[in-house]
């Protein structure tokens, strides 16, 4: 059974809005990585009471209680004194810390002040934990059968010390075994639809596996977690199911593990040595920049047309006239023709194009708000999709810029 664990992230600024905490969120991967269960995360602000209460209820729920922020060198800084509170001990100057402070300092030619000193005041009963990056040093609390840790709130910080000390000593102090994750992406099917089609597979699930739907912007990913002591057998368990699931899933899964969709079209893409251009009109140019925002793009992506208004359709990508007036904009003659033309134009393996009712308003009886046009072209075919979105304008050109990398995905041979 793995042990468990709660965060309490300390900062008024964390609770005001204007810091966003990334410190919990990498804290729970951490320690899952290592199988302790975060049960609980905790925001508070820099009050004792509230610090105090924090304390004191986590300590009654889990094994392990991670602590950050709090021990900077200002008087609103109030971790170190509470903690001392807590355990009823004196803060006391370690001398050890004291001169880890004066050998950062020297490093850029600079000489602690009074209040950086008293950062190395550090309660009596507290394990020091050295920080490399960093004024404040960790602590490390072993009371009342549990394990307290505190650490600085700077991310950086944090995680180094995570790294390099905290992670090894607790994956040693509370070893339970092995835990095994297998993540399946799936993406253009809404997470009811994929329950229902996995349900059977989902009931037969072995005994070790635990399954979680992780749904995102229009995709859902199938997170498999085994636990157990053998991790091969967990493994091999995860690879039985993987292989079971897959042809229930179909064309909607495009991978496992962290590679997203637009980091796999480009794998596609690249491995063909195939080249990719854009025509985007609802989408503004978002297409291109989601492949772009994966290094190495430039191997694959040739450029792109924003081409918003008919005009541009007509005198940039070579849109009929006659297919405008015939179909509209919004239509899959025209996608069609936007994609062959700009692939043409920047003579690229593939060009896809978008155009649609992005909203609020623009929308017709056939025509509503959310629908879109897909379009996509290769030597060997040119084709389209159409989509019904949502009445979001900002939620329809993400939901759009997806749909297009999913089309060419299930459309590019090799």
């Amino acid at each position: 059974m793995a042990h468990t664990a709660e965060i309490i992230t300390i900062g008024d600024e964390i609770l005001y809005g204007q810091t966003l905490d990334t410190n919990s969120h990498w804290l729970s991967g951490a320690l899952d990585g290592i199988n302790i269960k975060v049960i609980q995360k905790s925001t508070i602000g820099d009050q004792e009471e509230q610090i105090t209460h924090a304390l004191r209820e986590a300590e009654k729920r889990a094994d392990i209680i991670l602590i950050t922020g709090g021990l900077g060198p200002t008087n609103d800084d109030l971790t170190k004194p509470t903690l001392a509170k807590y355990f009823d001990v004196q803060l006391r100057l370690n001398e050890e810390a004291l001169q880890e402070i004066y050998d950062l300092f020297a490093l850029v030619g600079r000489v602690p002040t009074s209040m950086n000193e008293k950062q190395a005041e550090l309660p009596t009963n507290a394990e020091k934990i050295k920080n490399t990056v960093g004024t404040a040093p960790g602590m490390w609390f072993q009371e009342r059968g549990k394990v307290f840790i505190s650490m600085p709130g700077v991310p950086r910080e944090m995680k180094e010390m995570m790294q390099r000390t905290i992670l090894p000593r607790l994956s040693e102090q509370f070893a339970t075994g092995a835990i095994v994750h297998r993540m399946i992406r799936t993406v253009g099917i809404p997470e009811s639809k994929l329950a229902e089609k996995i349900a059977a597979w989902e009931a037969a699930l072995p005994t070790p596996i635990r399954l979680a739907y992780l749904p995102s912007l229009g995709q859902v990913k199938l997170r498999m977690t085994a636990t157990g002591e053998d991790a091969s057998l967990l493994e091999k368990l995860l690879d039985e199911s993987t292989e079971a699931l897959l042809p229930l899933v179909g064309d909607y899964y495009y991978g496992t593990g962290t590679t997203e969709l637009e980091e796999l079209v480009g794998i596609i893409l690249k491995e063909a040595d195939a080249t990719v251009a854009t025509a985007e009109s609802c989408t503004g140019g978002m297409v291109a920049g989601t492949l772009v925002s994966i290094p190495g793009s430039s191997d694959y992506f040739v450029g792109g047309v924003v081409a918003y208004d008919n005009r541009i359709k007509m005198q940039v990508l070579g849109v009929s006239k006659q297919t405008l007036e015939a179909h509209g904009a919004v239509s899959g003659p025209v996608v069609q023709e936007m994609a062959m033309g700009v692939r043409k134009k920047f003579q690229t393996s593939v060009g896809i194009a978008t155009s649609g009712v992005a909203g609020p308003a623009g929308g017709s009886e056939d025509k509503p708000v959310g629908t879109v046009w897909i379009g996509y072209s290769d030597e060997r075919k040119t084709t389209a999709e159409k989509m019904v979105f949502t009445k979001d304008r900002a939620l329809n050109i993400r939901l759009s810029t997806l749909a297009a990398l999913n089309l060419l995905r299930l459309n590019f041979q090799r």
